[in-house]
């Protein structure tokens, strides 16, 4: 019997939907109360006989605005760093073990003088395995497409935080181009065989379109790092067509939870003429299918990074004490770089908070803010740096005393194996943005902690919030919970501490970044092969 329109309308824009995000409720109640023993450990070599095993000779290109590799000049001397990015960490065995390539911004003051004329040069320098290729960009390009378009767009628009996206003209004029760009750049990189592209966020919104307009061939994924918002919030965007459309000339988009996949697909839905299959999280537009599908990004092993030994982190604890005059206070650590999206302000109204409530703590507790410094070219990050000094100086003017303040900020660009050493000296580690992807300082405390005591206190707001059930959640807006979460988690007894730790270090062990990479190269092989296969199904 064929079903009235209107029922068929309500079946498929609200039912379906709210199938999807039923099942996605039924997964996270599965994944928060199962007991979760750690038996299947990705490693990098495991990583890289999957890629191997699955790629044989056909080279991946991975596309990335952050290169994985950065040569830069300072007085003469040159050098190349890595930056610390789980990216990097994840998708660099799969290009040594593929012999890929990497297209990325060379962003580095001697860049130029260390590729060739196509920009081009073997990476790692120690044992060249892939070749990383550069795109120049000039400084009007990276200015609208990057600080502008990037993140003064893209950006606050998929963060809920109540800041107001800018929508300049300019800004979306060079995104396009700098789109196209790129996209020139891997096409003219791809021989006869099928590329296999996989494109990293949402620098990179157009491209899977424009790669397939010249390849129509390529096998197209691309990874979405950051919140999918709603459509009522998407729908002010006045490229959001464009924006969509881009994005559907890939075969499947990966996201970091399944509620922004269904953030995406209920977008598409409203706003451009395709048909949503929501069994199968599939997009069913002119040009095939794109997937939307969730792949929860984590981090490397704090093992495989060369942390040092117990008695050198004593040693490096002490120091730490004796030079920022610390004592014997418990720590209270937080490390984020410094973005409206981290919730500082709100973190440092909820300490003043828990001082003037919980008095006795005075002098016997410390609060130390790692911060990064950030985008400090776009002013709106200037602003916000200084609110948060200003807000730093209040609370110590208000709650320290002559030999004691309350919080240390400490602005730098701190190194691996610095947070590393203040992850292990903390009793309690605050994450507490207001809105974020996934967030993975958390999973960095968690691995960070050998003894299996210290409290975690999570913003509900974040992506990791699905995985750390165990963790105190609160709302970073409400500074009366949030200060009583920092009360509960110093009075945690131990006992406490180390059955919600022992549960979360045992995700973090299994759900490692090298899983998360086999996981992005099974659907990318997945998608090749039903390419493959499907000229032979349209003839059966």
């Amino acid at each position: 019997m064929k079903l009235p329109s209107r029922f068929q309308y309500v079946t498929e824009s609200i039912l379906k939907p709210l199938t999807a995000r039923l099942r996605s409720v039924k997964e996270t109640i599965t994944e928060t109360t199962e007991p979760r023993p750690v038996h299947d450990l990705w490693t990098a070599e495991r990583l890289k006989a999957f890629a191997a095993a699955h790629f044989q000779n056909r080279r991946l290109i991975v596309v990335s605005n952050r290169e994985p590799y950065t040569h830069t000049k300072e007085r003469g001397a040159r050098r190349v760093s890595t930056p610390p990015s789980g990216l990097v960490t994840a998708l660099d065995p799969i290009l040594r073990a593929t012999s890929g390539l990497w297209v990325a911004h060379g962003s580095g003051n001697a860049d130029r003088e260390t590729a060739d004329a196509e920009g081009k040069l073997m990476v790692p320098p120690e044992h060249h395995c892939y070749t990383l290729k550069r795109v120049w960009l000039t400084k009007e390009e990276e200015a609208g497409y990057y600080y502008g378009f990037s993140n003064e767009t893209l950006w606050p628009l998929c963060h809920l935080t109540h800041n107001r996206p800018f929508f300049l003209e300019r800004d979306w004029l060079a995104y396009q181009q700098v789109n196209r760009k790129f996209a020139d750049a891997i096409v003219a990189e791809c021989g006869e065989d099928r590329p296999l592209v996989l494109v990293q966020d949402y620098h990179f919104t157009l491209l899977p379109q424009m790669i397939r307009e010249q390849r129509p061939d390529a096998v197209i994924g691309l990874f979405w790092h950051i919140p999918w918002p709603t459509v009522e919030i998407f729908q002010i965007c006045p490229w959001k067509e464009a924006i969509l459309l881009g994005m559907l000339g890939a075969d499947f988009l990966g996201f970091h939870l399944q509620s922004y996949a269904n953030n995406f697909l209920t977008t598409v839905n409203q706003m451009l003429p395709v048909r949503i299959d929501w069994d199968r999280s599939a997009t069913l537009h002119e040009h095939g299918t794109t997937l939307a599908k969730p792949f929860p990004i984590s981090i490397q092993p704090w093992s495989e990074r060369g942390v040092p030994s117990e008695t050198e982190l004593q040693e490096r604890a002490l120091a730490y004490r004796k030079e920022l005059e610390l004592g014997e206070e418990r720590l209270v650590v937080s490390v984020d770089r410094l973005d409206y999206t981290k919730g500082i302000p709100e973190r440092l109204q909820a300490i003043d908070r828990f001082l003037e409530k919980y008095p006795h703590y005075v002098g016997k507790v410390r609060f130390i803010q790692l911060g990064a410094p950030s985008r400090i070219h776009i002013p709106r990050y200037r602003d916000l740096v200084m609110q948060i000094e200003r807000l730093t100086d209040e609370v110590n003017w208000k709650h320290g005393t002559a030999d004691w303040k309350p919080v240390l900020l400490l602005k730098a660009q701190h190194d691996p194996m610095a947070v590393y050493g203040f992850l292990h000296m903390a009793d309690v580690c605050i994450v507490s943005p207001l809105h974020d992807g996934m967030n993975l300082v958390a999973k960095e405390y968690v691995a960070a902690r050998e003894s299996n005591e210290g409290a975690l206190i999570l913003s509900a707001f974040t992506g990791v919030a699905r995985e750390f059930q165990e963790a105190l959640l609160i709302n970073p807006y409400d500074s009366q919970g949030f200060a009583e979460a920092i009360r509960q988690a110093l009075e945690m007894p131990p006992e406490e501490q180390q059955r919600r730790l022992a549960r979360m270090k045992a995700h973090v062990a299994e759900y490692n970044v090298y899983r998360w990479a086999a996981d992005l190269l099974n659907e990318i092989a997945r998608a090749a092969e039903a390419i493959h296969q499907a000229p032979a199904a349209a003839t059966s």
